[in-house]
């Protein structure tokens, strides 16, 4: 078992921060937010233009036919710079989604245009404050026409398409829906990170088009967010060793009565709490990349720890982060509230911290039993 990347993940891992930090992505996300924006146009196109987004897609629809673990090292990239741009909801989960449950004929059509740009995608789940559950999903199917209301889905006013989860005669099923078709609206729903917008969408009597099988879209959702779990982990690892240097940077370069605040013994066990979460959360990160990359039959459980120590690392160092730069911490010039603001938003998209927890216990029930 390697728990470690190769040489060339970690080559492709060093050229994507070197490029995110030409590109400023952590000033255009300060910009995003400023500006009200939602997304950097410009940052994505460019994004586009470096393959990232066929990152997963087959050669034969002109993507880069990599792996999940490429995947997880641009993830991380993305994560420590917060790069505002549509990346998650398209490939972790639209993309994702495209390649494990669609049919030739919707490949063939969306993975190039996905690869090119031409197509954004994004995943509409949740109906309302509690969490989205296979008993609990209001958004009907029937017939290909969908009727009712997603909230705080990701990205959408950008996107093209969306993976829509509804209830159906024999269940729930995944149905791909074009955004610009009569029917849907979209509306603005403010979120405490506003550099990754999130939208209200009402489906009024819309066409859609089956993936997967009808009435197993539950299970098929459940296999795409445990692996897009990874993936987010890996976004929530950048975030935390970003807000780790920037406290030690902090720390080194502030004095206080003649000295260092690094200095101290209080700032110097934030730091090593920091340190400790940050390390244990890699470890955990590592295992499920691994479990992702070999289908292995540790994947949930190791998913879901992955994300539970992920969440709970970015929560702890950006809260940190903000104590060590004491006062300054919480000014707008600062950037410490940028990375506490996307720690507060990645512990909430695709479940809260007790819903995986939930998730990894029943996780570890199952694997007993089995």
């Amino acid at each position: 078992m390697n728990l470690d990347f190769s040489d060339d993940q970690k080559l492709l891992q060093d050229e994507a921060r070197k490029f995110l930090s030409k590109e400023q992505a952590l000033l255009r996300n300060r910009t995003v937010l400023e500006e009200n924006n939602k997304v950097d146009k410009d940052l994505w196109e460019k994004i586009v233009a470096l393959g990232w987004t066929g990152i997963r897609i087959p050669e034969e629809y002109n993507g880069l036919d990599l792996g999940h673990l490429e995947l997880c090292v641009i993830a991380e990239e993305l994560g420590r710079f917060l790069a505002p741009v549509p990346f998650s909801s398209s490939v972790y989960l639209f993309t994702e989604a495209i390649i494990n449950y669609a049919d030739d004929e919707i490949k063939s059509h969306f993975l190039p245009k996905l690869v090119s740009g031409e197509i954004i995608g994004t995943i509409a789940v949740t109906e309302d404050l509690k969490a989205p559950s296979e008993n609990n999903i209001l958004v009907t199917e029937n017939n290909g026409i969908i009727n009712g209301k997603k909230i705080a889905v990701p990205d959408a006013e950008i996107s093209t398409h969306s993976v829509v989860v509804c209830k159906c005669e024999s269940g729930i099923s995944l149905q791909l829906v074009d955004l610009s078709s009569p029917g849907v609206t979209i509306e603005q729903q403010e979120t405490i990170d506003d550099s990754r917008g999130h939208f209200l969408i009402n489906f009024e009597n819309v066409e859609s088009n089956l993936i997967g099988d009808k009435g197993n879209g539950w299970k098929s959702y459940e296999t795409l967010i445990n692996q897009a779990a990874v993936f987010f982990s890996y976004e929530q690892i950048g975030g935390s060793q970003a807000t780790l240097d920037m406290a030690i940077n902090y720390a080194k370069e502030r004095y206080a009565f003649g000295r260092p605040i690094g200095s101290y013994q209080a700032i110097k066990h934030k730091l090593a709490d920091m340190y400790i979460a940050l390390t244990l959360a890699k470890s955990n990160c590592y295992y499920a990349a691994w479990a992702l990359s070999t289908n292995s039959s540790d994947f949930p459980s190791a998913s879901a720890t992955a994300r539970v120590s992920a969440t709970k690392a970015y929560q702890l160092c950006s809260q940190e982060n903000i104590q060590t730069h004491g006062g300054n911490g919480f000014t707008w010039e600062y950037d410490c509230h940028m990375f506490y603001r996307r720690s507060k938003l990645l512990s909430l998209n695709i479940g809260s911290l007790s819903n995986w927890k939930e998730k990894l216990v029943t996780s570890l029930e199952q694997s007993n039993i089995n």
